[in-house]
């Protein structure tokens, strides 16, 4: 179920996004009893789900990583990298894996259809993931757009009851604002990036927060931009803390940023 996409991939494309979803949901795939993440859509070359299967277990060794195409092609030429954790499968917004994961990753893949179509995959997505009980707030879906050598990624963190968190992410050096990013909002976004709705109000201020610590760039573009989140968090919901931001990152509450209507 789904629409064949370009299949464009690149070694350590998705190493921002990684590096989030360990940090963030590792302590979630350390106590799942089966923690299965899913790479949705992992394109023309199975890199992505090789990397994924690496950075996810430095932080919960028991995780085990299937790769889903909807291209049969795909699927093939990527079953020689098959491995312990590690296997290939044929289908798409179905999740064709027993039970249901503790993470789906979908990186570069809604980009093509519209908003209403992306709005209804997430919605078949989150009711795949694992649910949430008394010791776990259930699986994470994370979905995003990232530019062809993942210098500048924007994803939504979604749980089964719906949208939780956007974080930027960005090699810092390759910007000159943060607005920058506005290019790879993930379809819920990029089209509410006009006057009046609130993601456009929320990098108009980072920019003005990047502009007020300019003179923080004498130490590095890290430490101004770090200066610059701890500014934007007095207006607008920053979930993280240095140790993110260092990173490059911002993660803010999904409310915030939220389409109006």
């Amino acid at each position: 179920m789904g629409t064949v996409t370009r299949g464009t991939t690149n070694p350590n494309r998705l190493r921002r996004m990684d590096r989030w979803i360990a940090a963030v949901h590792g302590a979630e795939l350390r106590r799942a009893t089966d923690p299965v993440a899913v790479d949705l859509g992992y394109g023309a070359a199975p890199w992505t789900a090789v990397e994924l299967l690496r950075r996810l277990r430095t932080a919960a060794p028991r995780t085990r990583v299937v790769g889903v195409e909807i291209e049969p092609a795909r699927v093939a030429a990527a079953l020689p990298y098959e491995r312990e954790g590690l296997v290939f499968r044929h289908g798409g917004f179905e999740i064709p894996v027993p039970g249901r994961p503790a993470l789906i990753r979908a990186a570069n893949v809604l980009r093509q259809y519209d908003e209403d179509e992306a709005a209804a995959v997430w919605e078949r997505l989150c009711a795949r993931l694992a649910p949430a009980s008394d010791r776990s707030r259930g699986g994470l879906l994370v979905e995003g757009t990232c530019d062809e050598i993942g210098r500048r990624h924007v994803w939504v963190a979604l749980g089964p009851e719906g949208p939780r968190t956007v974080t930027f992410a960005a090699r810092l050096g390759s910007l000159d604002r943060p607005s920058d990013l506005a290019e790879r909002l993930p379809k819920a976004l990029i089209h509410r990036n006009v006057p009046g709705e609130p993601v456009h109000a929320f990098l108009r201020d980072f920019d003005r927060a990047w502009a007020a610590a300019a003179p923080y760039a004498s130490y590095g573009a890290r430490q101004r931009w770090i200066r610059a989140v701890r500014d934007l968090g007095t207006d607008w919901p920053v979930r993280d803390g240095a140790a993110r931001w260092r990173q490059g990152e911002v993660t803010v509450a999904w409310e915030a940023l939220a389409p109006r209507g």
